[in-house]
């Protein structure tokens, strides 16, 4: 548990970070056409990089604190979520805009009560992409330079030729990315039953 406890703290702070600044951003993107063209460039560079490539970058700036660990998670799963936002909400069908507009709902509304559920399905397609690349740097994050966390005890075993540690430490980072994964799609599928209704019964008719 000295190692576990850690590394998941790291990984719920980081996607943390990563999913409430990804939305905003994605929504924004999504919402004002200008921001888009100005930003896209930005992050269709950034997420161009391999997600463990930033991990010695933020190392060499800011040191092996707790604190990097946590920022390049972030860092790195912020951009699949922004973009999957993003494309949610450019991807919303004209009878929601219409509808908007027709109530005239402000911009604050329109994004919170038309833009956010419309584009749910696919943020959260965004949200689980990001946790998979959250979950990849929070292991490369440890096997440089710190002893405390999963993938550090892993690799320290490795480096001294304790075999059975070694396998024991993959085993377990295999068994906790599939309940996290799991667990997400629990969550994912609570918050979307109204979506998946909704497909069932375009299919029924």
């Amino acid at each position: 548990m000295s190692d576990v406890v850690p590394s998941l703290a790291n990984l719920a702070l980081g996607f943390a970070i990563a999913a409430v600044a990804g939305v905003i951003l994605g929504m924004l993107m999504g919402t004002f056409k200008r921001l888009r063209w100005m930003l896209s460039p930005i992050m269709d560079f950034f997420r161009s990089i391999p997600t463990v490539a930033l991990v010695p970058i933020f190392i060499s700036l800011f040191g092996f604190g707790n604190e990097t660990r946590v920022v390049s998670i972030a860092v790195a799963s912020v951009f699949p979520i922004a973009i999957a936002t993003m494309d949610g909400v450019r991807g919303l069908d004209q009878v929601r805009r219409d509808v908007a507009t027709v109530f005239k709902l402000t911009t604050f509304e329109r994004m919170l009560r038309v833009n956010l559920p419309g584009a749910s399905p696919m943020l959260f397609s965004g949200l689980q992409v990001g946790l998979m690349y959250a979950f990849i740097v929070m292991i490369a994050s440890e096997m440089l330079g710190i002893s405390v966390g999963i993938g550090a005890i892993t690799l320290e075993s490795q480096q001294t030729f304790r075999m059975a540690d070694m396998w024991a430490g993959i085993l377990l980072l295999g068994v906790i990315g599939y309940l996290i994964n799991l667990l997400f799609l629990l969550v994912r599928r609570r918050a979307l039953r109204w979506y998946f209704a909704s497909q069932r019964v375009k299919r029924a008719g």
